[in-house]
């Protein structure tokens, strides 16, 4: 059927006006609201706020705790990058290129964490890292390792790194399956003709199946980037609570304190600017060191 340009237009107006509403009113105005306040002096509970110019962004880079959140939200960012696409990828591989009978149950295992809430793991894990009825210390005590038993959430050293194991088992399910829905893809020819020429399991690996999954790849990367740098204060906020002595602090958990706890709302809106503006340029900078000329096949 033959359609007027007046058609088309109130077609795309009907379809695209509310997701533009949506996304002004949950996107745009928390936006800029943000950036709004981080110019005043306000308690967020109080109908007086007091225009103070830069002073929030001069506070800022005179605090000493913002470094060291910085540093702990990167130092997630990698762990947790490295950990669940080499995972990921592995079990990817193995239920798509191994023949194994009980591959859709291990795709429901290792999925199932992504269904569950961020605060049910984190409270899991809490229990896990119990220093007396935890199994990580049971354990220990078990095969005799005692000495290696810790307070883990209690310890300034260990308290960080404990957050990522939750985080890396919370992540591997999404990114499983997203990878193997690109290998999946792959012609069987490639292989088969990887295997003529001679070509062992880790080069075919390397120089077949990375190449042509890249795509799936380089969004995982950026999707950890992204939910790290803007989420990552859940599981601090249930787990630790950014201690202990801010040891665990990050720049989401760090914000929370600030607005919530502390009733600084204008400094939090400012922390919130500056978690924005560093996700942008991690996303940018990202995009150009994965920058690849597109696989055809």
């Amino acid at each position: 059927m033959v359609q007027s340009k007046k058609q088309k237009y109130t077609f795309l107006a009907v379809c695209l006006v509310p997701t533009f509403i949506m996304f002004a009113i949950f996107t745009l105005y928390p936006l800029f609201s943000g950036l709004y306040y981080s110019f005043f002096e306000w308690s967020g509970s109080s109908a007086n706020r007091e225009f103070i110019g830069f002073d929030n962004y001069i506070r800022l880079f005179n605090d000493a705790i913002i470094p060291h959140t910085i540093i702990h939200d990167y130092f997630l960012v990698v762990t947790k990058v490295i950990g669940i696409m080499i995972m990921a990828m592995f079990i990817a591989v193995a239920l798509t290129q191994l023949k194994i009978t009980e591959a859709p149950f291990y795709r429901i295992v290792f999925f199932f964490p992504n269904i569950m809430s961020v605060v049910v793991i984190g409270i899991l894990w809490t229990f896990i890292y119990n220093p007396d009825l935890g199994l990580i210390n049971s354990g220990l005590e078990a095969v005799g390792l005692d000495s290696w038993a810790k307070p883990w959430l209690g310890s300034e050293t260990w308290a960080l790194p404990s957050l990522v194991l939750p985080s890396i088992w919370a992540g591997i399910g999404l990114f499983m399956l997203m990878l193997m829905g690109g290998i999946s893809n792959i012609s069987k020819s490639y292989y088969e003709a990887a295997d003529i020429d001679g070509a062992t399991e880790w080069q075919k690996f390397w120089k077949v199946t990375v190449p042509l999954v890249w795509p799936q790849i380089k969004i995982s990367i950026l999707y950890i980037v992204i939910t790290t740098l803007n989420g990552s204060f859940i599981i601090v906020q249930v787990m630790t609570g950014g201690g202990p002595n801010n040891s665990t602090h990050v720049m989401g958990s760090y914000l929370y304190q600030q607005a919530f706890v502390q009733y600084n709302f204008g400094y939090g809106a400012t922390i919130g600017v500056m978690i924005l503006a560093l996700s942008l340029i991690t996303v940018l900078l990202l995009q150009l060191i994965m920058r690849r000329d597109r696989v055809e096949y």
